[in-house]
């Protein structure tokens, strides 16, 4: 299960018990918005794409949307979402979990720069139902993300 994924991956640090399952689901923006009390832009929303041979996971703010031009010229190919169906085997993660962290190898995490605007963001951890408050320090060194990129548009 990619929720037990996440939690080894924050045993023994700072994030260690910080997981927050909720008695709902937030599968989505709005509802993990709704779940967690805040801003549907506070929402971390990990976007899986195919690359080349492997996949990308690029986080950005819950109201962005991805912008076509500005992915290509950062990516040097056309943003192709993974099917819903190869999501989990891609990632680690299934579809409404997809989260930055304990994603399989050859799965690359890019921030993109929409995140800057909060002091705190709620990634998913895993599950269909979870979510963790993470400072943007935090959020960088937990993904082990290669790099922040500017690849959206506010939605």
């Amino acid at each position: 299960m990619s929720l037990e994924k996440v939690r080894e991956r924050f045993a023994g640090t700072e994030m260690e018990g910080k997981i927050l399952e909720l008695g709902q689901s937030s599968a989505t923006v709005e509802l993990a918005a709704s779940a967690l009390s805040c801003e549907p832009d506070r929402i971390a929303k990990s976007l899986s794409f195919l690359l080349g041979e492997g996949c990308v996971v690029v986080v950005v703010s819950g109201l962005s949307k991805i912008d076509n031009a500005k992915y290509k010229t950062t990516f040097g190919a056309k943003a192709k979402m993974i099917p819903a169906e190869d999501v989990e085997w891609l990632t680690g993660h299934a579809v409404g979990g997809v989260c930055p962290f304990a994603l399989n190898e050859g799965c690359q995490v890019y921030l993109d720069e929409s995140l800057r605007a909060y002091d705190f963001v709620f990634p998913a951890a895993g599950s269909t139902n979870s979510a963790v408050k993470m400072t943007i320090a935090q959020l960088e060194k937990f993904s082990g993300f290669k790099a922040w990129v500017d690849v959206t548009k506010k939605g």
